[in-house]
């Protein structure tokens, strides 16, 4: 077993972890090495036709392309929710379970199924959770899921064990001895090493990239460009609590932007807003992750200015938002932050607490978001991907109620993006 295991493991990490050699907390100067392959032509062409079929807003039909260029004020900081906001996330998710269980395979695991990990990750917070509420409520989504991959395969092997102790004692299983279960026991935790553990990992975190480049929203790339040609000099910057990197979706919206700040990038702050969140008189907020994409805009800015000086061209800017004294005022009325979401809690009322605009991308039946429909009704059957408890169902569905004020732009069809933030930047809103 141990010679099988060196074995797999060896050809795992070959493949798996030279493609994934970045972990998602990146800087805006990482490029990473490519995951995806191109989306499938047809596929997109399909998706593409059936949504732009019906692509209009309640309000409007004005399409991406029609975007008139504005001048009103700058946007400087355009920040993007990625999950739900970007592609759906429940396929995504379903794909990324699917090649965890195909890495596991490759170890001599045959007998675990796609959703072994997520049901697995579930039983341990709920175990935590018994002992300490808030651990559990703050454990990420990288830890809970290592745990996970590392009790499936450690149980496989310790029933494993057992049996062939049985078989050479001529025993049933239920007969051997405690002893000889704890020594199973501990023999198990020592045969799934750590670099087993993270080789299935990276498995799946690759596949999530793959997979997100796959199903993003068919429009999503013609709306990307026509937000850079209105805005030439935004900075462009993604905030999420969950795993994905656009820096690593190489083949579609990695060349759009220029940072990507995860939840998990700070876990002091992810502990404490958790801990508020699960306190009966909590006031928990999430500003701690837009303060930290405030802060990452500032240095690229000014980073940015400085380029700009050191060409001294003489041409003139149609945009110059990277001043000293702008950065020091940021985000003001003249040079905006916008911030776009499907989370009415985290993305609208987290990034308007730092100062942002913004717009809530609440789609039509079509995009397939499932996110935001956990709050209708906390009682019925969660998402499969879901891990959060009822408690923080219930404490996220009144701050999506105080957030619904700090919405200035709510959009149905993605190819609404860059008429929504024109709009803004003209004070357009409601």
């Amino acid at each position: 077993m141990r010679l099988s295991l060196s074995v797999a493991l060896f050809a795992s990490l070959t493949i798996g972890i030279d493609a994934f050699v970045v972990k998602s907390a990146v800087t805006a100067s990482v490029r990473p090495v490519a995951f995806a392959s191109a989306p499938k032509k047809q596929e997109q062409l399909q998706r593409v036709s059936l949504l732009k079929s019906t692509s209009e807003d309640a309000t409007t039909k004005t399409p991406a392309t029609n975007s008139n260029r504005v001048t009103k004020a700058n946007v400087c900081l355009l920040t993007f929710d990625l999950d739900d906001t970007l592609y759906p996330i429940a396929p995504v998710l379903d794909e990324a379970n699917a090649a965890f269980s195909r890495a596991v395979k490759k170890f001599g695991y045959d007998q675990v199924q796609p959703g072994d990990i997520v049901q697995m990750a579930k039983t341990i917070r709920e175990e935590l959770a018994g002992k300490d509420p808030q651990a559990a409520a703050a454990l990420t989504f990288t830890e809970s899921r290592k745990l996970a991959i590392r009790r499936v395969m450690e149980n496989i092997t310790f029933e494993r064990k057992l049996e062939a102790v049985a078989d050479d004692w001529a025993t049933p299983v239920a007969d051997l001895s405690p002893i000889v279960v704890q020594n199973a026991r501990k023999w198990a935790s020592i045969e799934i090493t750590d670099l087993v553990v993270q080789a299935v990992y990276n498995a799946w975190e690759m596949e999530r990239h793959h997979s997100a480049e796959r199903h993003i929203y068919p429009e999503l790339i013609e709306v990307m460009n026509q937000i850079k040609q209105d805005h030439p000099n935004v900075i462009i910057g993604a905030v999420t609590d969950g795993k994905a990197n656009p820096l690593f979706m190489t083949f579609t919206i990695a060349p759009y932007f220029d940072f990507c700040m995860s939840w998990e990038d700070d876990q002091a702050g992810r502990t404490q807003f958790f801990k508020e969140l699960n306190e009966v008189e909590g006031n928990a907020e999430v500003k701690w992750i837009y303060e930290a994409a405030l802060e990452k805009y500032r240095e690229l800015a000014s980073a940015k200015n400085a380029i700009m000086m050191a060409k001294d061209s003489g041409e003139v800017q149609d945009e110059e938002p990277f001043t000293d004294e702008n950065l020091e005022t940021f985000p003001n009325e003249d040079n905006l932050w916008i911030h776009v979401g499907d989370d009415l809690a985290y993305d609208v009322g987290g990034s308007a607490a730092c100062g942002a605009k913004t717009v809530l991308v609440e789609l039509a039946d079509e995009y397939q978001q499932t996110a935001r429909q956990r709050f209708d009704d906390i009682d019925k059957d969660q998402p499969d991907w879901s891990t959060s408890s009822k408690r923080e169902l219930q404490k996220r569905r009144q701050m999506n109620e105080a957030a619904k004020s700090l919405i200035n732009v709510k959009i149905s069809y993605l190819s609404r993006l860059p008429e929504a933030i024109n709009d803004i930047v003209k004070g357009e809103t409601d």
